[in-house]
């Protein structure tokens, strides 16, 4: 048993040691890289056509990031599986995040199905934060895909998660992830009432989204597919 994990230490659930094995941690975090960014090409086309064909531009921004080691490690503890990159790859959906800002809900939708109807794209998961918010306020719109990238070596399917959302969707997670995170403030006396005020907030600005959904189709100036 210590003769295996002498020669494979990235089999250990010590997670140092998988990171000490620098060339094998850092090809699996250098295929996600590539799976962000064949996703974001696919954003980018999509939006290049709009503004060419309907004079205007669905995607405001894109983000994207890949989850650091701790937050992996973390999530698998929490999961019940060792730190591997075989359990990177089957359990964790998330490692490689691409988050799409649109101006308006309608665009949410028009861009989701415009990536789904890809086809070389396998969506294995969709949540609708949108239409169901997470009792916080929380809105947005999750897809879990499989994305092929191709290497030297052949084509390999990679796993990602594509978020979906208003700039005014993106503003208050971005903030209230910030506000609710703080080290210990759970214990904070008065804590209820932050959450009922960051839910306020949150179906404030989904109002706002809503009448803004509202003024671009009186205007009627944009153009959908």
């Amino acid at each position: 048993m210590n003769e295996e994990h002498t020669e494979k230490p990235w089999l250990s659930s010590d997670p140092q040691k998988f990171i000490d094995n620098a060339s094998r941690f850092n090809d699996l975090m250098m295929q996600y890289r590539c799976a962000i960014r064949e996703i974001r090409t696919k954003c980018e086309v999509l939006d290049d056509e709009f503004s060419v064909e309907y004079k205007r531009n669905p995607i405001s921004f894109i983000k994207s990031r890949i989850k650091k080691p701790e937050s992996i490690y973390r999530k698998l503890q929490k999961l019940g599986y060792d730190f591997t990159p075989e359990n990177i790859r089957t359990q964790l959906h998330d490692v490689a995040g691409v988050r799409v800002v649109c101006s308006f809900i309608d665009d949410i939708y028009t861009v989701a199905d415009l990536l789904s109807s890809q086809d070389d794209i396998t969506v294995v998961e969709i949540r609708d934060y949108i239409k169901n918010p997470k009792p916080n306020g929380y809105r947005s719109y999750h897809m879990i895909v499989d994305v092929p990238v191709f290497f030297s070596k052949g084509k390999t399917l990679m796993r990602a998660e594509i978020q979906i959302r208003t700039i005014g969707m993106d503003f208050w997670a971005t903030l209230e992830h910030q506000l609710r995170y703080k080290k210990g403030i759970e214990q904070m006396e008065g804590y209820e009432s932050i959450s009922d005020a960051l839910l306020e907030s949150a179906q404030t600005i989904s109002h706002m989204d809503m009448e803004m959904d509202r003024i671009k189709d009186m205007i009627g100036q944009f153009h959908e597919i």
